[in-house]
């Protein structure tokens, strides 16, 4: 496998048009392979190398997890205690957080440094359901860890990562903040179609802003457990499910069923795809990073190269995708009113039902038409080429989406302000606003 990946990289790079990879494979606390493939910067043909750092994204979680643990085993916080905040209803705990069951819904937003409209994450970070309950992808869930260690700990995130982290493992080239300081040199991220992205900033850092190579990447992953106690390296893989065959744990999905335990997470961003994967039982551990938005080259390199080096690997031990197939929606032909509630106000909106499996969407003067699916988890859902009109929404998300169960005669769940990728322009933001409608 390893004589042959440097091709089956530089195939994938081509194919997916992606800039760059860099691969590490550690067993036994020991890089045994690490090679970089392609270029770190379009515009200036700057090759990637094994010491180049990459942004990591989502991968940042199960380090903002650790340092949440650390917390723990110092008695600076309990994990079952609520996280204070105002959140208008009952406070999650740091554990619910963790496993993204805290009751928040999806957001990210990003600060490209252009003088332009920030997002104020505050408004944003109110309960759509009781903690404990489902599970939702969460940065709301990290921005409010980071900011619970930040205040019992008097450091800013970044710093006491770094110095109760990355330090005592040994580990000189990560970091987690918006601009990567050294001493690598680091990867310049790019849109999908080749465009540079400016530095950028978010506001859920613990859950967004870390940066690595990959070998120190894949050392992480064997050695974060050494800084705390058993019983808390233990709990880290106590996961709640996803689906059949993962689960959530404390910032790391976790494999079930046949075949050794993996654990995982995924990251993805503006310019950034990466990958880290464990195997604790082998001692084994891979990253994987690249720097586009685009996710096709990272998928296939990791596939590759765990299928080479884990017998019967498959996708779903790294995969959250939720078990809930689609079908056409069963809702009667029907007209529906009521509102979206955003931080400016509640929104009227009207929504109807057509035949053939349509929605038609009415919202400030305008109309959309959009096919509308079902599933387990939702009565109707649609995305809608019309946009929110709130300041926040006209930044840079100019799409809504609507995800509603049927309850009672009333349509209640989620309206989405989003952007479809970065194609066009630098990836959006993803607000989140309750919605309820009634039948006419």
């Amino acid at each position: 496998m390893l004589e042959e990946l440097g091709d089956f990289c530089t195939d994938a790079l081509a194919t997916h048009h992606c800039p760059s990879v860099s691969v590490a494979v550690a067993e036994h606390g020991e890089v045994v392979h690490a090679a970089a493939y392609g270029s770190a910067d379009l515009a200036t043909g700057r090759p990637a190398t094994p010491g180049t750092a990459y942004g990591l994204a989502s991968i940042t979680k199960p380090v903002t997890a650790t340092a949440v643990c650390l917390a723990a085993d110092a008695g600076l916080l309990d994990l079952d205690a609520p996280v204070p905040g105002d959140y208008g209803g009952t406070a999650p705990t740091a554990r619910q957080l963790l496993r993204h069951r805290g009751g928040f819904a999806a957001h990210y937003d990003w600060d490209y440094g252009d003088g332009g409209r920030r997002i104020d994450a505050d408004r944003y970070a109110v309960l759509h359901r009781e903690p404990g309950t489902a599970f939702e992808y969460a940065n709301l869930g990290y921005r409010a860890l980071g900011g619970l260690l930040e205040r019992i700990t008097g450091q800013e995130l970044g710093a006491f990562v770094r110095q109760r982290i990355f330090e005592p493992l040994g580990l000189t080239d990560c970091r987690l903040g918006r601009t990567y300081p050294g001493p690598a040199p680091s990867a310049a991220r790019h849109t999908i179609d080749g465009r540079l992205y400016p530095d950028y900033g978010c506001s859920h850092p613990g859950a967004t802003l870390g940066w690595a190579t990959a070998s120190e990447l894949a050392l992480f992953a064997q050695s974060f457990d050494r800084l705390l106690k058993p019983e808390t390296a233990e709990a880290m893989r106590d996961a709640r499910p996803v689906n059949r065959h993962l689960g959530y744990g404390l910032g790391w999905c976790v494999s079930y069923g046949d075949g050794p335990l993996v654990l995982s997470h995924g990251g993805g961003g503006g310019g950034v795809a990466a990958m880290l994967v464990a195997v604790p039982e082998r001692q084994l551990s891979v990253a994987v990073l690249t720097n586009s938005t685009g996710k096709a080259a990272r998928d296939a390199v990791v596939r590759h190269v765990l299928s080479t080096l884990v017998p019967g690997w498959t996708d779903r031990h790294i995969s959250p995708a939720p078990d809930d197939p689609v079908h056409p929606v069963t809702l009667p032909e029907a007209e529906w009113s009521g509102g979206i509630v955003t931080p400016e106000g509640e929104v009227p909106v009207a929504l109807r039902i057509r035949e053939g499996g349509r929605a038609e969407l009415r919202l400030d003067g305008r109309s959309a038409l959009a096919p509308a699916l079902a599933s387990a988890a939702r009565d109707l859902g649609a995305e809608f080429a019309v946009q929110l009109p709130t300041a926040d929404a006209r930044v840079s998300s100019p799409l809504l989406g609507l995800e509603l169960r049927l309850e009672k005669e009333r349509l209640t769940g989620v309206a989405r302000a989003f952007k479809s990728g970065d194609a066009e322009g630098l990836l959006g933001n993803l607000l989140s606003h309750p919605c309820a409608l009634e039948r006419c």
